[in-house]
């Protein structure tokens, strides 16, 4: 399965810029954006604010993948703190 790339123009930190990205890539951001009420735009401009990579795509890519990381983190502590305690 072929994944298709869309290239988009956004403003960040009043220029205007494109991102090229997947499509999966591009619905995960939207869907970050808006669990944390941000637009898309002002969620870019943070992650291009703390970037360390050269590359903006890359850096969005890495943070959508460090977000989920974080995610299941969590998932995985509280469902050990539900978890009874064993007896030995």
């Amino acid at each position: 399965m072929k994944s298709l790339v869309l290239k988009r123009s956004i403003v960040i930190s009043g220029h205007k810029t494109s991102i090229s990205l997947e499509d999966a890539f591009w619905m995960g951001l939207k869907e970050i954006a808006g669990a944390r009420n941000m637009t898309m735009s002002d969620l870019i401009s943070s992650i291009d604010a703390e970037r360390k990579q050269a590359n903006l795509s890359s850096a969005i890519r890495l943070f959508i993948l460090d977000f989920h990381r974080k995610h299941l983190e969590e998932v995985a502590a509280h469902d050990m703190a539900k978890r009874p305690a064993s007896t030995a």
